[in-house]
């Protein structure tokens, strides 16, 4: 291809620019991002679009993609006596993609365009062609050679995962419409089939997939009600009749046989019930079970439809692991399989074939598990350690359709269990995905908040008014606010640049607002500040995906790697003694725990463990160590060895398990909880306190569940608030699996090969 000044050989992946010493060689990655975007030149591809094509069967991450751009920008840049002279070639759009502005002229092979590779364009013995648009290229003819040639790529494709890079490479450019030819956006693959304020929760799918069933807020309650509507896009009706308005019906599921809707209803007293009622509305709701509105609640039909199976329950009718209820009898019938005692096992469901039932284990890490329908020994399916937010089997038993939160947003995957192989669905802010398996139709919950960050000035008496200043102005999503104990300095996760990065802020400047560069941020556990406010530990993930623990320091920007001999940390925290560190770790088996380290020698030497640990803070007043647990509620603490005798409970109910990283240590050695009640989405209460208190920081805006901290000197809560926030029910027809898309377009090459032989 020549690319403005340049040629790129895509067979070797060399980039050829004039004054240069020598071709630049790039990746096979790198390579492909610029086919794709001279396929479009000087039109935005997404990343989403670009991380689909070129990083198909894996969990990509945007560095991936932004160190691609980086090397194909120096590769430009060779020659010009500044790498950065490349960006003019490929341009960033914020919150979008990426940009070809060089005009493009794809070649037959061995042409150069009238230049040979490295010349200068007044070194050329013949003048160069003008460099034409690629809506003006010629169509090179392709012969039967090349065609087979295409075909053996593309099955050595199947292996790799990069035919993208191949077809891009064997094809022309294709044609650009020009916009005034009333040509508009490429149409997505779903429709929003709601469209009402508010949020949209939890769809589930009737069998013919002509109907979806959900939960919604609605105008005039505090709770929400299940609505039923055809897919269609039809204006909903009210399938619930909660008795009070702030009554909250919720997780509806469908029959096999499409004639009763399950539901749960949840009252503020805590009363919590099971309900059915029929699907057309015409019948009385009937309460099957008692449950605890603190549980994690989750059900799922039988496949005979004759009765409900559970996952765990922890409240007033507990129960260690799955089990399913007998509408006919009101009998629980416990399925017999290994489940430890810490183990919380979630969304457990029957495969359409009704040989397996899979489940999220320990959803605060979020793996998925298998076993067999009559019970028996689990196996993990996936090894993410991640949320997932929501997940469905597929028709043909094999795979399974998850949401997974990554970075700041939600999206969509497939997994085949066989392989163990994960695809992404290439679809943006979508999760709790719900599959008809007759149809083969997905319903899905699209959201796509904005946070920013608040500061509240120190809360008086709980019925004083609360005073709010919004900080650092964006469209973004800004997430996790952590303060510096000297009160001077923030940083926060956010997408406000178009990638997950971490910012930095001196807030006696705001205009020093950058993001520190070297490391992707983990969304699940905020950064931990030192004492002396110059370092901080921030939980990441590397080049190649891995776990890491990052020491930063802000003034400089470095990053440095900490050596943890660990697989899988999470979550680090500062200690008086500089020589010793708190490492909060997956084990790789659903479970984690917290470790203490003397690193005064390499590698580390572990000290002391404590099991089942899913967030650990260091209280600086008090010189303890304050933790949550994977197992129950409520909040833990140990003194600064970890000594077994020194654990002892600080509170019984608070954290919730599922809320186990909205809390923070306060100036004074207190502990203020962030949390969700009926009449304030945004609530902060004071644990182990002689006066307890609450104080609704913002009624209508909820708070970001992953962390947000207090000024230790002045008391000032810094956190994150939606600015704009709900949700709609996404509807589309299930993606075609890898295998049908090949043969798609090996039938494409086929029609190809006789329209230019």
């Amino acid at each position: 291809m020549r690319i403005g000044d340049g040629l790129a050989v895509v067979s070797t992946r060399e980039i050829h620019m004039p004054g240069a010493r020598g071709p630049q060689r790039v990746t096979p990655k790198a390579m492909a991002v610029l086919c794709l975007l001279a396929d479009n030149p000087g039109k935005v591809v997404s990343r989403s679009a670009l991380l689909a094509e070129v990083w198909p069967g894996t969990l990509p991450t945007d560095d991936v993609l932004t160190q691609a751009v980086t090397q194909l920008r120096k590769a430009f840049g060779a020659g010009m006596g500044d790498a950065a002279e490349g960006k003019r070639y490929i341009e960033t759009i914020a919150k979008n993609g990426y940009r070809l502005t060089a005009t493009v002229e794809w070649l037959a092979d061995g042409e150069s365009g009238g230049k040979e590779p490295g010349d200068s364009p007044a070194s050329s013995a013949e003048p160069a062609p003008a460099p034409v648009a690629a809506s003006d290229a010629p169509r090179p003819r392709v012969t039967r050679r090349v065609f087979v040639a295409g075909v053996t790529v593309l099955a050595l494709a199947v292996v790799s995962g990069t035919f993208m890079l191949m077809r891009a490479a064997r094809a022309p450019a294709a044609a650009v419409p020009d916009p005034a030819h009333g040509v508009g956006a490429p149409a997505r693959p779903y429709r929003l089939i709601t469209s009402a304020p508010g949020f949209e929760l939890s769809p589930t799918l009737s069998p013919d997939a002509s109907m979806v069933a959900y939960a919604a807020t609605v105008r005039g309650r505090r709770g929400t009600v299940i609505l039923v509507q055809t897919t269609s896009s039809a204006q909903p009706r009210q399938l619930s009749e909660p008795p009070a308005a702030d009554v909250s019906d919720s997780l509806p599921a469908w029959s096999p046989d499409g004639r009763e809707i399950a539901f749960a209803r949840t009252e503020r007293n805590g009363r919590c019930r099971v309900m059915i009622v029929a699907a057309n509305g015409g019948g009385d709701e009937r309460e099957v079970a008692r449950c605890d509105h603190n549980d994690l609640l989750s059900f799922d039909w039988t496949p005979d439809g004759n009765g409900l199976l559970f996952g765990t329950m922890a409240g007033s009718d507990p129960s260690p692991g799955i089990r399913v209820l007998e509408l006919a009898t009101g009998r629980w019938r416990e399925l017999d399989y290994d489940v430890g005692e810490d183990d919380f096992d979630y969304a457990p469901r029957y495969s359409p074939d009704g040989k397996w039932i899979a489940f999220v284990r320990n959803p605060q890490l979020g793996d998925l598990w298998r076993m067999p329908a009559a019970g028996g020994k689990p196996e993990p399916l996936t090894r993410l350690g991640t949320e997932i937010r929501g997940w469905s089997w597929l028709p043909d038993s094999r795979s399974i359709l998850f949401g997974r939160r990554v970075d700041s947003q939600a999206r969509l995957y497939r997994l085949d269990v066989a392989r163990g192989r994960v695809d992404d669905l290439g679809l943006d802010d979508a999760q709790s995905p719900a599959v008809s398996a007759p149809t083969g139709m997905l319903a899905f919950v699209h959201r796509r908040p904005q946070f920013g960050i608040y500061r509240v000035d120190p809360l008086g008496s709980p019925d004083a008014p609360v005073t709010r200043m919004r900080l650092f102005e964006s469209s973004g999503r800004d997430t996790q606010p952590t303060i510096s104990p000297d009160g001077r300095q923030l940083v926060f996760t956010s997408d406000r640049s178009g990638r997950f990065e971490l910012w930095h802020a001196d807030l006696s400047r705001p205009r020093s607002l950058r993001p520190l560069e070297g490391v992707r941020p983990e969304t699940r556990q905020a950064p931990v500040w030192s004492a002396d406010s110059r370092k901080l530990l921030v939980a990441g993930w590397d080049e190649r995906e891995r776990a890491s623990i990052y020491e930063v320091v802000p003034e400089t920007g470095r990053a440095t790697r900490l050596p943890i001999p660990l697989e899988r940390p999470l979550q680090a925290v500062y200690l008086p003694d500089p020589t010793q560190l708190l490492i909060g770790a997956e084990t790789g088996n659903g479970d984690m725990r917290l470790i203490l380290y003397d690193r005064s020698r390499t590698p580390w030497r572990a000290l002391q463990v404590v099991e089942g640990v899913s967030q650990a803070r260091f209280d600086p007043v008090r010189r303890r160590v304050l933790f949550t647990r994977l197992s129950g509620d409520g909040l833990w603490q140990a003194d600064l060895e970890l000594r077994p005798e020194s654990v002892r409970q600080v509170d019984a109910t608070m954290p919730a398990r599922w809320r186990y990283r909205t809390w923070a240590v306060t100036g004074d050695g207190g502990i203020d909880y962030l949390h969700r009640s009926p009449d304030c989405r945004a609530r902060l209460s004071r644990i182990d306190s002689g006066a307890p208190a609450t104080y609704c920081l913002d009624p209508e805006k909820l708070g970001s569940t992953n962390g947000f901290s207090v000024d230790a000197r002045t008391g000032a809560v810094y956190v994150a608030l939606a600015t704009e926030d709900g949700t709609d029910i996404g509807f589309m027809a299930l993606p075609e699996s890898p295998v049908k898309f090949l043969l798609g377009i090996a039938r494409w090459l086929n029609s190809f090969e006789k329209s230019t032989s």
